[in-house]
């Protein structure tokens, strides 16, 4: 008797174990993915994060990775063994209630992925750009004699100290070489060229200009005010003809798109970022005519060129008709409708077309939806991405507009213009930012990899 006790224990052992094995895989994918990233494990699969005590070995050149390391934290201030445990038992629990239905899982993990985030985001605030352990590693990436650039992008992706971020930025966008032995020839070159460049088609009379060349310069000319209107060192004369220089000599160098409207606010985060080596305080205090004119030109010239990289990637976002935009306000309408189903219904209900608010986000990068001083930071993670940022765009609006599922639902087409045309953020603090990143992160982390969830 007591033998066929034990068999029966056995056998319900075995059972259990089984339908543990059997749970859906991207629940519990999705768990030990979460897990991992509270206890400062590293998460498996081609997107990770890495929460090192200390800081790695310096590989050779020849050892780069072929992908980097997508971050949210170099540092584990601000985290605790309590937290985590909690947090750990919230999902867990979760898992269990999930054990009897088999039914939306896949909605019910992604409740749980922004429930968790929170709790994710509360761990790692206290780790920002300023701290001294992540300091100390820029640092250390940046001195090198060559940059291993997958290391940079990794840090880079959680936020980079003010004053390395024009450094960092160069590097980021392939501007300035990664071997420090090139990089001051290269810069000198690059800045030299632009000079001509400004000479050869800006500093020329309107005589010598197409009637088209002429339309255009009028068009930046008018659109160079309307820049950042809330920022007032935007509105001084001189900051406007140096953004004037940039786009025009862009928009000439660049004839298969020309100069398209919100390519104008996609300087402002270079001008702001490049002047800040030469100006100290807030932007609002600055005075571009405090700069030599050497300086002033340097500037200039790390924008245009930054800018050519970081268009580079996103050519046809600004061609005729700009289909690389069309083509990813679609994936952001399928990735909505897969991931908060009542908010994509009520819209479709309204009439309300992704377009109608979308594109601007695209085209100008969000850069007219958030307050001004936290566009460096975003645009940290945006140039982390590399040539992965046109589909990582998706996930952060996603993210961005879900901030506000409550809102959207209670509202009928007209309110649901104006309101994603007028976003309340103008009281946001880095904490809504990476907020919003960091749903961005896990929802990227559940979906890449798995683009049958997004098929039509």
């Amino acid at each position: 008797m007591r033998n066929t006790n034990n068999h029966n224990s056995e056998e319900d052992q075995r059972k259990k174990e089984s339908t543990i094995a059997s749970l859906d895989s991207r629940f519990n994918q999705t768990l030990r993915n979460v897990q991992g990233l509270l206890k400062g494990r590293s998460i498996p699969g081609k997107i990770l994060l890495t929460r090192r005590l200390d800081p790695p070995d310096e590989p050779s050149s020849q050892e780069r990775s072929p992908e980097y390391i997508r971050s949210f934290s170099e540092n584990d201030a601000g985290s605790s063994d309590r937290m985590t445990k909690e947090v750990e038992e919230e999902v867990q629990s979760t898992g269990k209630s999930n054990n009897n239905t088999n039914v939306n899982k896949l909605k019910t993990s992604n409740l749980d992925v922004e429930n968790i985030s929170k709790e994710v985001q509360k761990s790692t605030m206290g780790a920002r750009a300023t701290d001294s352990a992540r300091v100390m590693k820029f640092t250390k990436v940046l001195s090198g004699t060559t940059i291993i650039l997958d290391k940079l992008r990794e840090l880079a992706w959680s936020g980079i100290p003010d004053y390395m971020r024009p450094d960092a930025w160069r590097i980021l966008l392939g501007y300035a070489p990664p071997n420090s032995d090139r990089r001051e020839g290269v810069l000198r070159r690059k800045r030299l060229e632009y000079l001509d460049c400004v000479s050869q088609y800006y500093d020329i009379p309107d005589t010598e200009r197409s009637d088209d060349e002429i339309n255009m310069l009028r068009q930046i000319a008018v659109d160079c005010p309307r820049t950042v209107p809330d920022v007032s060192f935007f509105q001084q004369l001189q900051v406007q003809k140096s953004l004037e220089r940039i786009l025009y000599t862009w928009a000439i160098r660049h004839p298969a798109s020309g100069y398209v409207q919100g390519i104008n606010d996609l300087v402002t985060p270079f001008l702001v970022v490049f002047l800040s080596e030469h100006l100290e305080g807030g932007v609002d205090n600055w005075s571009i005519s405090d700069l030599s004119p050497e300086k002033i030109s340097n500037m200039e010239a790390d924008c245009y060129w930054c800018l050519s990289k970081l268009l580079d990637g996103m050519q046809d976002h600004y061609t005729f008709a700009q289909p690389g935009i069309q083509r990813l306000v679609f994936k952001l309408k399928e990735l909505v409708r897969r991931i908060d189903e009542p908010v994509s219904r009520h819209m479709e209900e309204q009439g309300l077309e992704f377009l109608q608010f979308a594109f601007r986000w695209f085209n100008c990068l969000l850069i007219r939806e958030i307050p001004f001083h936290l566009v460096s930071r975003l645009w940290d993670t945006y140039l982390a991405e590399g040539d992965a940022l046109p589909d990582f765009l998706v996930y952060i609006f996603a993210s961005f507009l879900l901030t506000w599922t409550d809102n959207i639902q209670k509202l009928d087409f007209q309110e649901l213009v104006m309101f994603l045309q007028h976003l309340p953020t103008q009281n946001w603090t880095h904490q809504e930012l990476e907020m919003v990143l960091s749903r961005a992160f896990m929802w990227h982390s559940m979906f890449n990899n798995s683009p049958s969830h997004l098929a039509s």
